[in-house]
């Protein structure tokens, strides 16, 4: 019988890590996503050192052919019901429109916004065939259009979270904004103690993981009141 599954991108360290392990604090079968077997396996020593298991996997997410693969290694292992994706990069600080390379405008757009449509892509038919499942975009205050985001400068990074605020909200309209069991919702962590965020940002990575998990679990009565939503702090923000 397959387990109860939750997949996070990024689940190897900073917000994912901590949504992974409060995912499987709640009887999840959390499996993180990371980019080297060395960074999953680092990831579930910590894991075990807090009292929580974790399964891992290496995998590109920017090739949709290994997440396929990825969803066929798990095929009879884990049902996913929850999909997190957290992996995400920043551009260069000099990364202005007229200033971005092609490659690194590439770089930033594959980790942050191709790879969320290869995972929604791959695992959210079966979420729909079965009327359950949690899609939770992890996207940023920078990408929104209604505030900081339109200030200019960090053009992959701003624009590649503005197009992932754009894919939720597609998402969530073409599943009826959850009348077919699936529920699709992007997340503005905030500026969190992470390698992205650095060591004097003024939150936890348990506090951007908060309404992550808090969309992850709650019930179905109450997530169909709301859903296809940008969220921070459990509270519904402009897009």
């Amino acid at each position: 019988m397959s387990l109860r599954g939750a997949l996070v991108t990024g689940g190897t360290r900073g917000i994912g890590f901590a949504t992974a392990l409060e995912l499987a604090r709640r009887d999840f079968h959390v499996v993180i996503v990371g980019s080297s077997e060395e960074s999953i396996q680092s990831a579930k020593s910590k894991a075990l050192s807090s009292g929580v298991t974790l399964d891992g996997h290496a995998c590109d997410i920017t090739d949709p052919a290994a997440v396929t693969t990825l969803r066929d290694q798990l095929a009879g292992v884990s049902e996913i019901e929850v999909l997190v994706n957290s992996a995400g990069v920043m551009s260069e600080r000099t990364a202005k429109t007229l200033r971005a390379t092609a490659v690194e405008w590439r770089r930033v757009l594959a980790i942050n916004l191709d790879a969320p449509f290869y995972f929604m892509n791959t695992f959210v038919p079966a979420m729909v065939e079965r009327r359950e499942g949690r899609v939770i975009n992890v996207t940023a205050c920078l990408g929104r259009f209604s505030g900081p985001g339109n200030t200019g400068g960090l053009a992959p990074y701003r624009i590649s979270k503005s197009g992932l605020n754009a894919l939720t909200k597609n998402l969530a309209h073409e599943l009826g904004t959850g009348s077919r069991g699936v529920f699709v919702d992007a997340v503005c962590p905030g500026h969190c103690r992470t390698d992205m965020g650095g060591p004097d940002a003024p939150r936890s990575a348990e506090e951007g993981a908060d309404t992550i998990v808090w969309l992850a679990t709650r019930p179905k009565e109450e997530a169909a009141k709301q859903t296809g939503l940008l969220w921070e702090d459990r509270q519904v923000v402009p897009w």
